[in-house]
């Protein structure tokens, strides 16, 4: 992994089609409704966005927070609150906080309806915009807060392809959008975590690498989870290869001739980490 000194560059037709739609439906929206996943805060956002937005109100959803370390999520709110940015660390599929979503909604939007009323505007009805990379949840929210299923919902990046005005209440609609990424990632860290937690496809790294990013990742940070999940007995200075080969004899990853069957640790480490079978882990660190 070292040695992956590439940039990536891909930008899908679909996604560029996406910014520009997103663009011109901006003047339309009160609010972004803007989900990152909780485990990688950074990672997962956009950069792209900050122009796109300009200076509409947002509201920061950080979705999939069972999934990541808790004192990391913290830190994380913390941060955006110091940046001016009100963020909530949800769980769409188990509830968690949802309940909180639509009240901070109208926290955000407060001085907006205040300069509104004192110009005789009075509206409760919210337009809000939700945005986020591939596979962060945005048709989960969706469904969640409409209360059926009106979004199409899918474990792989890329499902939702057009843009939809979706009435979650008299007072509140949403604008579906699809999952836009950005022309090229510049930070070889960026990229890897994104794989490593699936929100680009599989076939954009090469799974090796990816593998070899997030074991020495949760060897460095995680080093209990790791050694847990698979009975073994790894140190901070455990050599790479050599954990493959604890993992894969300890899973029966063995070819004839009794080596080791890297392709399937690969896979079988790389679901592991996806379906949180190493516990809560949170791949952008925040240090204050």
């Amino acid at each position: 992994m070292d040695g992956y000194k590439n940039q990536i560059n891909w930008f899908p037709g679909h996604m560029a089609k996406a910014r520009r739609e997103i663009e011109e439906k901006l003047n339309q929206v009160d609010i972004v409704l803007e989900i990152l996943d909780a485990r990688v805060p950074s990672s997962s956002a956009n950069p792209m966005m900050e122009n796109i937005l300009q200076k509409k109100p947002r509201l920061v959803l950080l979705n999939k927070a069972s999934l990541a370390d808790k004192e990391q999520t913290k830190k994380w709110i913390s941060h955006f609150a110091k940046e001016g940015i009100v963020a909530l660390d949800v769980d769409l599929i188990n509830d968690y906080n949802v309940k909180k979503i639509i009240p901070l909604i109208n926290q955000v939007l407060e001085e907006r309806n205040k300069k509104k009323e004192s110009k005789g505007i009075i509206s409760k009805k919210v337009r809000a915009l939700v945005v986020g990379i591939p596979n962060v949840g945005k048709s989960t929210f969706i469904n969640k807060l409409a209360k059926k299923h009106v979004a199409q919902i899918g474990d792989k990046p890329g499902v939702t392809k057009s843009q939809t005005w979706i009435k979650v209440s008299v007072d509140l609609e949403l604008l579906d959008t699809p999952g836009i990424l950005w022309p090229k990632f510049d930070s070889q860290e960026v990229a890897f975590n994104l794989a490593t937690i699936g929100s680009i496809k599989d076939e954009i790294l090469p799974l090796e690498d990816v593998s070899n990013y997030a074991i020495q990742f949760v060897q460095k940070y995680y080093l209990n989870n790791l050694n847990n999940r698979y009975q073994i007995e790894v140190k901070e200075d455990t050599d790479l290869l050599e954990i493959y080969d604890l993992i894969g004899r300890k899973r029966g990853c063995v070819l004839k001739g009794n080596e080791i069957d890297y392709d399937r640790v690969i896979n079988l480490f790389l679901y592991d980490l996806r379906h949180e079978k190493l516990g809560a882990i949170t791949y952008d660190r925040q240090w204050y």
